[in-house]
């Protein structure tokens, strides 16, 4: 019975030696894909997520920024709009005749 259990014991070893063994493989093997992601996505120039969020929130800004300035054009279009309403056009001056001019007198030869 004992070599029942040494032989148990021994496969035992043998299987967690294999797992620990596979575990390894498992984690160069993952290394090794992130590795080659990694390349492949910089080589693609694609942006990193901290990069993609400062522009995200650049294009917020600059669309609130936006909407205020509208708001801000609407507000004195409409102003201008009842400034000439309120203001009725100007005339024109009449004009006044130009200054009639005498003729010239001849000078006396002397």
């Amino acid at each position: 019975m004992t070599a029942q259990n040494r032989l148990f014991e021994d496969m035992a070893k043998l299987a967690s030696g294999a797992l620990g063994a596979a575990a390894g493989i498992r984690g160069e093997m993952e290394a090794l894909f992130r590795q080659q992601m990694e390349r492949v996505l910089h080589e693609m120039d694609l942006v990193t997520r901290d990069e993609f969020e400062v522009v995200r929130l650049m294009a917020e800004k600059a669309r609130a920024e936006n909407e205020a300035l509208s708001q801000r054009v609407a507000a004195l279009e409409a102003q201008l709009v009842q400034a000439v309403k309120a203001k009725p056009a100007a005339k024109p001056a009449a004009k006044k005749p130009a200054p009639r001019r005498q003729p010239k007198r001849p000078t006396p030869a002397s």
